[in-house]
């Protein structure tokens, strides 16, 4: 394939665009804010549990003590009645007084006992409060932080994609300018080359696989016509004579 010195050397140009777009791309997916806004997600995921779990302890604890409660006005209205029994002379018989007053003993420490546990479930309630608490502030610390992430990615996303549009148009206006054969040549050398299809070759070494030509492939370089397309014998890239080249 011919083609003229300079308009090779235009190539470079492209290839230039070419890496400056896929520097940015790599840039793009590569964003700390990335890592940062997923770390985050999954907290607050972890976090959401969290709550539901905290809140579902505190509605059983609610459950337990009114049920507790209910306990005690049961306990404390029969222990009422007896003592009222007791007090009004109703109850004559020394058998039937007797049973009373052991029932009344007995309601007293059966409420003492329901009144002990209700106050338990009154201090794990407030524990429990004070750990939904706890969660609620980290859901809103790990909220804000991912919503400043979100933020630094987004302008980050902006600033990214405008430099990228730029490259973009500028490799629309080399590809239209240069030779439709050399550019598809160079666009099937670079899908298959890691995203490199021209190369520079300076002082004597190939700037794509960076290795040093060997002293046949200088002469063959050196003897070519210049307007020939050469390739590199190591990577198969174009490789594109400069004033550097060292031939």
């Amino acid at each position: 394939m011919k083609a003229a010195p300079d308009v090779q050397q235009r190539l470079l140009e492209l290839q230039a665009v070419d890496t400056a777009v896929a520097q940015r791309a790599h840039r793009r997916r590569t964003l700390p804010e990335l890592a940062v806004i997923a770390e985050a997600s999954q907290r607050l995921a972890t976090l959401s549990g969290d709550v539901v779990r905290a809140q579902t302890e505190i509605g059983d604890l609610d459950r337990e003590q009114r049920r507790l409660e209910l306990d005690v006005e049961q306990v404390r209205a029969r222990s009422e009645r007896d003592e009222q029994r007791l007090v009004s002379g109703a109850v004559t018989s020394p058998k039937e007084l007797e049973r009373l007053q052991h029932e009344v003993q007995s309601l007293a420490r059966r409420q003492g006992d329901l009144e002990d546990q209700v106050l338990e479930l009154m201090e794990r309630r407030e524990t429990a409060d004070a750990a939904l608490a706890d969660i609620n502030r980290s859901v809103e610390q790990v909220t804000e932080q991912r919503a400043e992430a979100t933020a630094r990615r987004d302008a980050a996303f902006a600033e990214i994609d405008a430099e990228v549009s730029e490259r973009e148009a500028e490799r629309a206006r080399l590809t239209e300018e240069l030779p439709t054969d050399l550019v598809a040549l160079y666009e099937r050398i670079r899908a298959s080359a890691g995203g490199i299809g021209a190369a520079a070759l300076r002082q004597r070494r190939c700037e794509g696989c960076r290795m040093e030509l060997a002293n046949t492939d200088v002469n063959r370089v050196r003897n070519a016509p210049p307007d020939e397309v050469l390739r590199c014998e190591e990577c198969g890239r174009i490789l594109v004579r400069i004033p550097e080249s060292g031939l």
